[in-house]
């Protein structure tokens, strides 16, 4: 489902985020990036979600291969993609819903629509009664689980999630590993950057390990 060939990033005046790194991803996986902070992990989800453009290399998604994609033609192919970041990145001035409903207004799903599978997936993540709450009332595992209710609203083949449980208790860092669990049970692709060694042994699926922007085994 998802193939990176010899890919590598640089950014001006920095040393390389990523140096010639290649694996693949199958449809139904559920992976692991692991390595120390500054190794490249957000690097590399944000080239997958498209929001990066590798420096080399090419890196292809469902057949298609992302470099060679007019640009104006990525945020359509993301739509596919959920992305969970590790400080969440709610809007303050929203509410929980209107969060979770905000890719779907953007797609131009219509209202009603829109509502059914809001008040669905909050359902989902157990926070259906913080529909009208601000976001920022709530704790940070309950934020983390209305971060993962926007990237799951538009049934995404894939979802990223970078350092997802980074600043959350082991109690509530396992209960949202079971959410990418449930969902990867479902058949979506799930990727996890961590740098949790302990966190990413219990759960026992494959991880790829990177360091200083390279693959190592």
């Amino acid at each position: 489902m998802i193939q990176l060939f010899h890919v590598s990033k640089n950014y001006e005046g920095a040393a390389s985020a990523l140096t010639d790194v290649t694996f693949k991803v199958a449809k139904g996986e559920f992976l692991f990036i692991t390595g120390p902070s500054g190794a490249g992990k957000s690097t590399l989800l944000k080239i997958i979600f498209g929001s990066e453009a590798p420096s080399q290399g090419q890196i292809i998604i469902d057949g298609r291969n992302y470099v060679k994609i007019p640009p104006k033609e990525i945020p359509l192919l993301r739509r596919r993609i959920g992305f969970v970041f590790q400080d969440f990145k709610l809007l303050p001035n929203k509410s929980v819903f209107d969060n979770v409903a905000l890719s779907l207004k953007i797609m131009g799903v219509n209202p009603r629509d829109i509502k059914k599978r809001v008040l669905r997936m909050l359902s989902y993540v157990k926070l259906q009664h913080r529909a009208n709450f601000n976001p920022l009332s709530l704790s940070g595992g309950e934020q983390q689980r209305v971060a993962i209710a926007r990237a799951l609203v538009k049934d995404p083949a894939i979802i990223l999630a970078d350092e997802p449980t980074g600043n959350l208790d082991p109690a509530l860092s396992n209960e949202i590993m079971e959410l990418f669990k449930e969902v990867n049970n479902k058949g979506t692709t799930v990727i996890i950057a961590s740098h949790d060694k302990g966190l990413i042994d219990r759960f026992g699926k494959r991880t790829v390990h990177i360091e200083n922007g390279r693959l190592v085994n």
